[in-house]
């Protein structure tokens, strides 16, 4: 059955390719971006041609800042809508440190804002993002969504556990059905420039020196674009019972929390070699120490959505790494 379906950050890397599924399935999309320069705003104008030639009639989209409650309310006037698919957000741990504020209005009051939404039309499921960033220092491998995260080394990772506070908390008063995504380096065609690993293969294609933190003492784990999605679908198609029965993350109100990575922890010297073989060149490089706000390892524990959704990533960084690097290689006519 045709959903019709508002997506947040609809200009950036997961909105676009989350959207482009929902469409190819016969979806309506309403998308939802204030289109701000912390990266390049032409990838993101390309990203949106790219949904208007795939959506046609069943895409829209409204150029307003979902932390301005009165914009928001003024575009959705009138408009119905099944579900909400939150991945709007001030992204970036390193910025946070720079640029608290920015954190504050877009992931704390337009979380809020986007809550109250859902709450005030009956939606069936708000689907949003969090983060792996809420593990901190966590030294526990693989991270659990049963762990505890409540020393936060990032502004950017408060948020994102404050946002996970928040819904609990509209579940249990509202029994609004919700499910939190901690997502884990998520990278593919149309990533994000501000990522490791579009800034790897940019600098290496130009002959330019890449700089390796905490001396290449770091392991991430790496899912694949097409991966992320499968997960997000499964979470948006399948909401929360409200049955009083404890939830991924602990929740007996209708608020799951889940894990969605690749469960690989992969070296990053080990990226930087595919990325070299991917791009024809060896790179030149400077290592550097740990970085303030940046943790040295991360790495999913999937069981719970793996049980409960049959989420089942299947792209090794062998893989998506050269898919990468050609998609790059084709944007930019190099």
């Amino acid at each position: 059955m045709t959903k019709k379906i508002i997506v947040t950050g609809i200009a950036g890397f997961i909105g676009m390719s989350l959207a482009v599924k929902l469409l190819e399935r016969g979806d309506r999309v309403i998308g939802i971006d204030n289109i701000n320069d912390y990266y390049s705003v032409q990838l993101k104008q390309d990203r949106l041609a790219r949904l208007r030639d795939i959506g046609g009639d069943n895409f829209s989209f409204h150029h307003i800042d979902f932390a301005d409650m009165a914009a928001l309310e003024r575009a959705l006037a009138g408009t119905d809508f099944d579900a909400i698919v939150h991945l709007g957000a001030q992204a970036g741990v390193r910025y946070s440190i720079e640029n608290p504020h920015a954190y504050v209005q877009s992931n704390l009051v337009g979380h809020v804002n986007m809550l109250e939404i859902a709450r005030h039309r009956g939606v069936e499921h708000m689907v949003y993002a969090s983060s792996s960033s809420v593990y901190g220092n966590n030294k526990v491998m693989p991270f659990s969504v049963a762990d505890r995260v409540d020393q936060p080394i990032s502004l950017y990772a408060a948020t994102k556990k404050a946002d996970e506070l928040m819904s609990e908390t509209y579940a249990h008063l509202y029994r609004l059905p919700q499910t939190g995504l901690r997502f884990f380096t998520v990278y593919g065609p149309w990533g994000r420039p501000d990522m490791a690993m579009w800034i790897f293969t940019r600098k290496i294609l130009a002959g330019e020196p890449i700089d390796i933190f905490n001396h290449g003492r770091m392991k991430r784990d790496f899912t694949y674009i097409d991966d992320i999605i499968a997960g997000v679908i499964a979470s948006l198609d399948n909401p929360p019972a409200d049955d009083g029965l404890p939830k991924a993350g602990g929740s007996v109100s209708p608020h799951r929390l889940y894990n969605i990575g690749n469960h690989r922890s992969e070296e990053l010297m080990h990226l930087v070699r595919l990325i070299e073989d991917a791009c024809g060149t060896k790179a030149e490089k400077n290592y550097m120490d740990l970085q303030a706000g940046d943790v040295p390892e991360t790495f999913a524990d999937i069981d719970a959505i793996q049980q409960d959704l049959g989420y089942q990533p299947s792209t090794r960084i062998d893989v998506g790494v050269p898919r990468f690097v050609d998609w790059y290689r084709a944007y930019h006519r190099l």
